[in-house]
């Protein structure tokens, strides 16, 4: 959270918010679709069990993987983009100086000025100030493949405990509802923290996560139901 003047901002919190709870979310939906609906097929316990677990697994290496891999192209982009622009910083630095100078202007100041602050910049940390005004990168929100990847797989498997958890300690005749019913109300609260967090409406954040998680899980119950022997 960023305070500038009293001020409270909520947009560097968005990167982190957005991570954690979409893991979080995976991890309980993806798991508690697969305990109803091997629930709902009747599977003994340790069946049960041994899905639930196999959902953890690959679902928390799936996320880190896929983090890993968007990230990492992220990351990639930016060392080339990084790398031109110390290039040109060493072949042009003129014609970068009145392209720093010329973006300020844009953004509201007046020549003589963005002249100024362009130079003092420049003379500061000519490709800091090119890679924050120019490509709008910064050393706070570089990408970070394996701490992306780390952080994804670690929520997923964070939600993923609590419909095993249950798993264990209900009845199997109770599993599919028990589930649903828990995970849905653990689902609305993370929804309505999420939002709350990011400064939206609570209701409208418990609302939309519950809707889609409630549909998912529904449906695996429904293909148990008709599949099951």
């Amino acid at each position: 959270m960023s305070r500038h003047n009293g001020e409270v901002h909520r947009t560097d919190r968005v990167g982190w918010l957005r991570a954690a709870v979409l893991g979080a979310n995976d991890g309980i939906v993806s798991t508690a679709s697969l305990i109803v609906g091997f629930a709902s097929a009747g599977a003994a316990r340790h069946n049960i069990l041994l899905a639930g677990v196999a959902g953890l697994v690959g679902g928390a290496l799936s996320m880190a993987t896929g983090e890993f891999v968007s990230v990492s192209s992220q990351a990639d982009t930016e060392k080339a983009d990084l790398a031109k622009e110390r290039h040109e910083l060493a072949q042009h630095p003129e014609g970068e100086l009145h392209e720093l100078a010329a973006i300020y202007v844009e953004r509201g100041l007046d020549p003589a000025l963005a002249g100024q602050v362009a130079q003092q910049l420049t003379a500061h940390d000519a490709l800091a100030a090119h890679a924050r005004d120019e490509l709008g990168i910064t050393h706070e929100l570089r990408a970070r493949p394996l701490q992306a990847a780390a952080a994804s797989a670690a929520a997923f498997a964070t939600g993923a405990i609590l419909p095993l958890a249950i798993t264990l300690l209900v009845p199997p005749r109770a599993l599919t509802g028990v589930v649903m019913a828990v995970s849905l109300v653990c689902l609305a609260l993370l929804g309505a923290a999420a939002a709350r967090t990011g400064g939206a409406s609570p209701l409208h954040g418990a609302i939309r996560v519950t809707g889609w998680s409630a549909l998912a899980m529904l449906a695996t119950a429904l293909i148990g139901r008709l599949f099951g022997v």
